[in-house]
């Protein structure tokens, strides 16, 4: 029977500290892509590297940090990296497809539903998609991970066999190893409570955005979707085959038990937050025990700046850990007029007032 898989190539596969390409890395990747592909099984990659490689051809030395800078660069880049893939891919008879997409395309419903038409077309197709950040148009979403949030969100939307995360170590380890030589292999992960003591770092790269912490926050995205995950080092593609192996290379993480939507999925680890609600006892009592709405008379404070419909932190009253996060459906300067006032109270003062300053369907627990 035919597998998915959906393998994302971060920018230290991609491209080295100068901002080159790694054509002998991809290369030997799309190897094994050409490999799985004849064999009857579909592959989608998710790239990372148009920054980087826009980097390069400007002569920038260092990772922009500019919103129209890095966007500008992923413009420069964008087309040498898709022109790679598809020239090695050809080069095997494996026709390729350009896929740029957004996380705004991962959350809106019907843009949501276009995409996987689109990509379940191309698979029908026979066609490789090359899926990449839309990054010239984004703007909070070009900060996502370096596409590990991207891809786990496609491995969701296509109910792929398995995540693959590419990297330049053999996988999760208990440190780092660059750094620390005592430092283990995690062959496996069944459950994200076990990794809590490790400290899982972020990029140190001068050219990617992601690093290890967002490839777990990925793989607990994609197996929470019941879709195992793996992190495995792309710089060897014979790991890729070892991996696909049941006890073989790099960090296994198992699919967890009890499904999660991919919308609240996306909600909790990709949206960025632009504010804090705090909430009195019994609005935490009933968000945590009866997955109830949050309404206004629960709220007693509103922190930050924000419009209906941005993301905010949901946390309690003693500013204590968040509890969940969810879509606002009135903005900061609304809220503060209206926090702990029943809903007569507010259909007076507001007459196209909603009850729910939080709907259930739009929140998730932390």
């Amino acid at each position: 029977m035919a597998r998915l898989f959906v393998m994302k190539l971060g920018s230290s596969i991609v491209a080295d500290e100068r901002g080159d390409l790694r054509a002998d890395v991809i290369d030997g990747v799309c190897a094994e892509v050409a490999r799985l592909y004849e064999g009857g099984d579909d592959v989608v990659m998710v790239t990372s590297g148009a920054i980087a490689r826009g980097m390069r051809l400007m002569e920038l030395p260092v990772r922009p940090s500019a919103m129209a800078e890095l966007q500008a660069a992923s413009a420069v880049g964008q087309g040498t990296l898709y022109r790679a893939y598809d020239e090695m891919l050809s080069a095997r008879g494996i026709p390729t497809a350009q896929v740029l997409l957004t996380f705004f395309d991962m959350s809106a419903r019907t843009h949501y539903l276009n995409a996987r038409q689109t990509l379940h077309k191309l698979l029908d197709w026979r066609r490789v998609p090359v899926i990449n950040e839309n990054d010239t148009t984004t703007t909070d979403e070009i900060t996502f991970g370096d596409n590990d949030f991207l891809a786990a969100q496609v491995a969701i939307l296509l109910g792929a066999d398995a995540l693959l995360l590419l990297t330049d170590i053999d996988g999760l380890y208990t440190a780092d190893p660059r750094h620390q030589s005592d430092a283990e292999l995690i062959p496996e992960v069944k459950r994200f409570e076990d990794l809590e003591s490790l400290e899982i770092g972020v990029s140190t790269s001068p050219l990617g955005s992601g690093g290890m912490r967002s490839k777990v926050v990925a793989a607990e995205m994609a197996t929470a979707a019941g879709i195992p995950a793996l992190i495995l080092n792309g710089t060897r593609p014979a790991a890729i085959a070892a991996a696909l192996e049941e006890g073989g290379e790099g960090t296994r993480f198992h699919p967890q038990e009890g499904r999660v939507s991919s919308f609240k999925l996306w909600l909790k680890y990709a949206k960025p937050t632009r504010g804090r609600l705090q909430i009195d006892d019994g609005a935490e009592q009933a968000l945590r025990e009866r997955g109830t709405s949050l309404l206004p008379v629960g709220i007693v404070g509103v922190h930050g700046d924000f419009e209906a419909g941005d993301a905010v932190e949901v946390c309690p009253a003693g500013n204590g850990r968040p509890i969940g996060k969810g879509i606002v459906n009135y903005s900061a300067d609304e809220l503060r007029t209206i926090k702990g006032m029943k809903s007569s109270e507010i259909q007076a003062l507001l007459p196209r007032a909603v009850d729910e300053a939080v709907h259930r369907d739009y929140f998730v627990l932390g």
